[in-house]
C-alpha cells in the first residue's frame, strides 16, 4: 500500500469545510477540481453541481492529509452527515488494488465497483462486514490535468 487518508463527504460545502481546516491546521492545498474540471461530464453531473468540488486535497504533517468532495447529482439525496467518512486507499498495483477491494466486500457491500475513472486506472468503494467504508484506488498511469 502507498498511502492510506482520511477522505470525507460534504452536501454542497466542502470548500468552506476545507478553508476552516487550513485555517485550524495551517498548508496549502495541493489540488482542486470542480466537477466542471472534467469537461466531458462523463459523470454525468447535473449543470446545478458542476460548480460543487470534486476534489479537494490538504496535506497536513507527516504524510497525513485530509480529502473530500462534495456529493453531486442523486448522491446528495442519501447524503447524511455521520456516513460522510471513507478511508482511502492508495494500492501500489492493480492486483493489490483486487486484492483488498474483495476482502474489504467480503461480509460487506460494494457501493461503487472496481472500474476506470479519469483519475485512475482502478477505482472501487466498498463497506466492510463492520459498516466501515473504503475507497480503492490504483492510479497507475493516469494523469488527470486541468
Amino acid at each position: 500500500m502507498q498511502f492510506m487518508t482520511v477522505y470525507l463527504n460534504f452536501d454542497g460545502n466542502a470548500e468552506e469545510a476545507f478553508e476552516f481546516y487550513r485555517s485550524v491546521f495551517g498548508g496549502e492545498f495541493d489540488g482542486v477540481v470542480r466537477f466542471r474540471d472534467f469537461g466531458d461530464n462523463s459523470m454525468q453531473v447535473p449543470e446545478a453541481d458542476l460548480d460543487k468540488i470534486a476534489h479537494i486535497s490538504l496535506p497536513l504533517a507527516n504524510g497525513v492529509g485530509l480529502m473530500a468532495s462534495d456529493v453531486a447529482g442523486p448522491q446528495a439525496e442519501g447524503f447524511t452527515v455521520g456516513n460522510n467518512v471513507y478511508l482511502y486507499l492508495e494500492a501500489e498495483s492493480a492486483e493489490e488494488a483486487d486484492r483488498f477491494f474483495e476482502r474489504l466486500s467480503d461480509g460487506g457491500g460494494v457501493e461503487m465497483p472496481m472500474t476506470a475513472t479519469e483519475w485512475a486506472e482502478k477505482y472501487g468503494i466498498v463497506a466492510d462486514r463492520f459498516g466501515v467504508r473504503w475507497m480503492i484506488s490504483y492510479t497507475g498511469d493516469v494523469e488527470f490535468s486541468l
